[in-house]
């Protein structure tokens, strides 16, 4: 069945939507809020224009006299002309003379309104109680405001008619402006949010495409390093991760060719005398079957450090406990004895106490002390000794044989390493190896040095920890 991949929206793109929206919905908002505003604040100036109308008009009515002539007014609606005849109405208003009910005056233009059919009914159910209502009309929505004057049984009124669409119209051009400047302001911002983005995600772009380009057989690609932030430590950290892999791989690689090359020999031994073999002659079966059982023996040892040595990546490699020191080294004198006839000596132990695996540093010493024997002739002295200090501790085997040359010091702790073999020796060259992993476990080193007045000296210095819960490298 063929299937169809889909490619998902890049990070890029959706942060820059993300921001877009934000961006968007923030301008919305405060839009909304900025027009809810001003819209209210038009509605109370229009207010304040028809109260200071009324206001003039009830100043004039409390005189009671003409300005013009001096003398009283004569009637409500004589006042109320006068009231038109001195006051010059906004742009937005129209003010109306109403008495006998009807339009009787009004201001300038807009002479279309007052006639309206409509109009007289929209005003006589304000006279009773000074209303103000709002209409739709052909002209907009309007607001009409009356205010009755009573004067010797006569009436008469003002009517203010306020065209709020003109009273608005500043508003819509505020918010058209508005909306121009937020939309700049939207595509300016998504453009530096794309931009922005592109720049603080181009180095993982730059770990995806470098990740994508690593195989098996190239791991020393290695991603560029810029800046101080969070991104700059991942990217070290990725490095760091391809050199442990490129590392890990390699180490691998070298184990493999080497462990072949080693597995190679015998069974290239056993092979040969099974092909010779004459199975009519029971005097050559047995001998053949004597030596095949001793390179069966060295096979399993080498797979038996092979495993060993992997193991010892592993979290479960050492079983820590506190370990006495000067115990420790006792022991390890009396079980070093029995490797060979040698002057065994006990150069000092320090009585403090660590934390470590037992066990695991009592086969890496005593790796060490076999190796010494290996080394040495009958009557030769080997020493073990430690000593401690405030941060560390020190497990060293001394012996006085030839030592070992400056140049192989390096390579004899390397897999299937060795410096010079003495006669006899059939071991494959990874005792010191595994010494080394024990010693990396614990978090330590191996040396070897001269020592005094000849021979060699391995030295293991482990960290001084009486800390169980203190972090270890294998626990």
């Amino acid at each position: 069945m063929r299937t169809t991949s889909r490619r998902s929206v890049s990070v890029r793109v959706r942060i820059t939507a993300t921001v877009a929206l934000l961006v968007l919905a923030g301008l919305v908002v405060a839009g909304v809020i900025v027009a809810t505003i001003e819209s209210r604040r038009v509605d109370q100036q229009v207010t304040a224009e028809v109260d200071q109308e009324f206001a003039e008009l009830a100043k004039l009515q409390t005189g009671g006299v003409n300005p013009a002539t001096g003398a009283p007014f004569a009637s409500p609606q004589a006042m109320v002309r006068q009231f038109l005849e001195t006051n010059v109405p906004d742009d937005n208003e129209l003010l109306i003379g109403w008495w006998d009910d009807g339009v009787r005056a009004q201001s300038p233009k807009w002479d279309e309104i007052s006639a309206s059919g409509w109009f007289p009914d929209v005003v006589r159910p304000l006279l009773a109680d000074n209303g103000t209502t709002t209409v739709d009309s052909e002209y907009g929505e309007l607001r009409v405001s009356t205010q009755s004057i009573d004067q010797g049984g006569r009436t008469g009124a003002l009517v203010v008619v306020t065209f709020l669409d003109q009273a608005r119209t500043g508003l819509h051009e505020t918010m058209r402006t508005y909306a121009i400047v937020a939309a700049l302001a939207l595509l300016l911002v998504t453009a530096m949010a794309a931009w922005v983005s592109g720049r603080l995600l181009s180095p993982l772009r730059t770990l995806r495409e470098t990740a994508d380009e690593i195989s098996e057989s190239d791991l020393s690609q290695r991603l560029p390093v810029t800046g101080n932030d969070d991104l700059t430590a991942l990217t070290r950290t990725f490095n760091g991760l391809l050199g442990r892999l490129e590392s890990a791989f390699v180490g691998q690689r070298e184990f493999l060719d080497d462990a072949g090359h080693e597995l190679k020999t015998p069974l290239t031994v056993l092979r040969g005398h099974l092909e010779l073999l004459d199975t009519t002659d029971s005097v050559e079966v047995a001998e053949t079957r004597l030596l095949l059982l001793d390179e069966i023996d060295r096979m399993s040892r080498l797979v038996g450090d092979l495993i060993l040595l992997a193991k010892s990546d592993r979290p479960d490699f050492l079983q820590l406990q506190p370990v006495d020191l000067g115990g420790l080294t006792s022991e390890l004198v009396a079980k070093a004895r029995g490797l060979g006839d040698r002057t065994w000596l006990a150069d000092g132990a320090a009585e403090v106490k660590f934390v470590g695996d037992p066990q695991r540093l009592t086969q890496a010493v005593l790796q060490l002390a076999d190796n010494a024997v290996k080394h040495t002739a009958a009557g030769d002295t080997i020493a073990i000794g430690s000593s401690a200090t405030a941060t560390e501790v020190l497990l060293w085997v001394r012996d006085s044989g030839p030592g070992v040359p400056p140049e192989d010091r390096e390579l004899i702790f390397e897999r299937f390493g060795r410096s010079a073999v003495p006669p006899g020796d059939e071991g494959f060259g990874l005792g010191l190896s595994i010494v080394g992993a024990v010693v990396r476990a614990h978090g330590g080193t191996v040396t070897v040095d001269d020592a005094e007045p000849a021979g060699a000296r391995f030295v293991i210095c482990l960290p001084r920890n009486e800390d169980l819960e203190d972090e270890w490298p294998a626990s």
